[in-house]
């Protein structure tokens, strides 16, 4: 039963949660007043809070998830776990989240952010995950809401440039999640993918490319921030968004961001050189 619940909060997609960690990174305080530990801490709450969010999700999605070729092993479309029981553990996860919270005495902002972030996948799975286009946008706005949150728990203001980035580069990989969804599966496991074509998907997936290329390119030059050192890293975030963009055109690929990332070596292996080039412009 316990490894079923651990199953069933998803934690490898804690990995997009590493978002909440990018105001710091990029402020140069990573290092100072115990802005590290508190923002790890910060990032654990967000993580049971997005747990608890997948779960409600599954109970929701339960028959739409047998249909699905990897969903169907999910604990609860499965059957090992029951919906009672997983809505107990939903329950039980969203208080350790706000307890790790209330230790932080974090501003009314950034619960907030947390609220919304909860309203929002709550409104998605009772229903909005039907209709086009807004089922992408409430999972993009999912990481926006991440980075603005990290940036409320450290009092650390979000650049306008990184903002769009990151609204950029979630579309990106929402966009290719329905496109590996669509042509893996068809329209079996998601209703709204009934509403796609391969041809829309295709031309709005690389427009977003290009935006977040753009966006990141005037972040790291922008002249009023600490960041202009980081003119440096597009090159390794061109190659990046290439392997990424390659890894879609897989004909196995579901285009889950996480699987993508942690199913490619090569990803990996850019993603962690960008981390700790970007670490030696800013600290040494």
């Amino acid at each position: 039963m316990l490894k079923n619940l651990v199953i069933l909060a998803r934690p490898k997609h804690y990995l997009k949660n590493g978002l909440v960690l990018l105001p710091l990174l990029f402020s140069g305080k990573l290092f100072e007043d115990g802005n590290l530990i508190r923002a790890l801490i910060a990032a654990a709450a967000f993580s049971l809070l997005a747990s608890a969010v997948y779960i409600i999700n599954d109970i929701q999605d339960v028959e739409n998830d047998r249909k699905h070729p990897k969903k169907k092993l999910r604990p609860l479309a499965s059957g090992t776990v029951s919906s009672r029981q997983a809505g107990i553990f939903a329950a039980l996860l969203a208080i350790g989240a706000a307890g790790l919270c209330f230790t932080l005495h974090i501003s009314y902002g950034a619960w907030a952010l947390l609220g919304a972030y909860a309203i929002l996948n709550i409104a998605y799975s009772a229903g909005l995950k039907n209709i086009p286009v807004l089922d992408i946008t409430i999972l993009a706005i999912g990481f926006v809401l991440r980075v603005l949150y990290g940036g409320q728990v450290v009092d650390i203001e979000v650049s306008r440039w990184l903002y769009l980035t990151v609204l950029a580069g979630a579309f990106y990989m929402g966009l290719g999640k329905r496109r590996g969804e669509l042509r893996t599966n068809g329209t079996k496991s998601r209703k709204v993918n009934e509403f796609y074509t391969h041809n829309f998907l295709d031309k709005n997936v690389y427009v977003c490319q290009a935006l977040t290329l753009v966006f990141y390119s005037l972040w790291a030059t922008d002249p009023t921030k600490n960041t202009r050192s980081l003119f440096w890293t597009i090159p390794i975030i061109i190659v990046l968004l290439m392997t990424y963009s390659l890894d879609l055109e897989q004909e196995k690929s579901m285009g889950d961001p996480v699987d993508v990332l942690l199913g490619n070596k090569l990803l990996a292996l850019l993603a962690l050189t960008y981390i700790a080039f970007t670490c030696c412009l800013i600290y040494i």
